[in-house]
C-alpha cells in the first residue's frame, strides 16, 4: 500500500516535470517567433540575432524593389553582419526626434524616435583622413541623383575625371537611389548620406567622408527626413 502511493506520487512528479519542460519549450519557441516578427519596428533581442527566423525576416526587409525607377535587386545579406541590420533600439539622447545621429565609429545611423528609442541603420563611413564631425542639416533631398566628383576627387582619382559634367542616376551611380545632402551655415558640405548597393562595404570605413546604407534603409530613412532635418555626425 505504501509502494503504491510512492509510485503514484512519483508519476505525478515526472508528470508536472514534463509539463514544465514542454512550457518552457513554448516559451522559447514564442519569444524567437516574436523576436522575428518585431525585426524593424520593434526590435530584436541580441542573443537571437543568429537564428534562422531573424534571417529570413532580414530577407524580407532587404528583398529587392521592383517598382523603382531602376529597379533595385535584393540585398545580398549574407554579406552584412547581422548587427547591422535595420531595428529599434533603445537611445538615450536630448536630441529632438526626428533628429539622424551618425556614430562613425561604430558603423551606424541612428534617427531619434522619441521615447527612449531610435531606429539604427548599419553603415559605411569616411575612410582614415577622410572622418569629420560636427552639426549640420539636410539642405536638400535627391532621388537617383546625379553625381559629379569633386575637383579634388579628380585629382586623387584622374578616372572620375570622365564624369566631371555629372553621372546620370542609376544602379551604378554612386549617390544610389537615394541622397540626403548636408549643409551648414547655407552652404552644401558636400557630404552625403546615400544610399549604397555594395552590403560588403557595410561596416567599413571606404568614402571620401559621405555615410551609405543600404538601399532599402535609405529610402526607409529617406522617407521619414524633411529638409531642414539636423544631422549630429559624433567623433569617431
Amino acid at each position: 500500500m505504501s509502494m503504491d502511493h510512492r509510485t503514484s506520487d512519483g508519476s505525478k512528479r515526472n508528470e508536472a516535470a514534463s509539463l514544465r519542460h514542454r512550457a518552457g519549450m513554448i516559451d522559447r519557441r514564442s519569444f524567437l517567433v516574436g523576436s522575428a516578427a518585431g525585426f524593424g519596428t520593434l526590435g530584436l533581442a541580441g542573443c537571437a540575432t543568429s537564428d534562422g527566423l531573424i534571417l529570413a525576416e532580414a530577407a524580407k526587409v532587404y528583398g529587392p524593389m521592383p517598382d523603382e525607377k531602376f529597379p533595385i535587386p535584393a540585398a545580398d545579406i549574407s554579406k552584412v553582419n547581422p548587427k547591422y541590420f535595420r531595428r529599434t533600439v533603445s537611445y538615450e539622447t536630448k536630441e529632438a526626434p526626428g533628429t539622424i545621429i551618425v556614430d562613425p565609429g561604430n558603423f551606424y545611423v541612428y534617427r531619434v524616435e522619441g521615447d527612449g528609442s531610435a531606429t539604427r541603420y548599419g553603415a559605411n563611413v569616411g575612410r582614415d583622413g577622410f572622418l569629420w564631425s560636427g552639426d549640420a542639416y539636410v539642405g536638400r533631398k535627391s532621388e537617383w541623383a546625379t553625381w559629379t566628383p569633386p575637383k579634388e576627387m579628380i585629382r586623387r582619382q584622374p578616372e572620375t575625371a570622365k564624369y566631371a559634367r555629372g553621372m546620370p542616376g542609376g544602379l551604378d551611380n554612386p549617390l544610389g537611389a537615394r541622397t540626403l545632402h548636408l549643409y551648414q551655415n547655407g552652404a552644401y558640405t558636400l557630404y552625403t548620406i546615400y544610399a549604397s548597393s555594395e552590403p560588403d562595404t557595410i561596416g567599413s570605413g571606404i568614402t571620401s567622408g559621405c555615410v551609405g546604407l543600404l538601399s532599402q534603409d535609405m529610402i526607409h530613412l529617406y522617407a521619414r527626413t524633411p529638409v531642414k532635418t539636423k544631422v549630429v555626425v559624433l567623433r569617431a
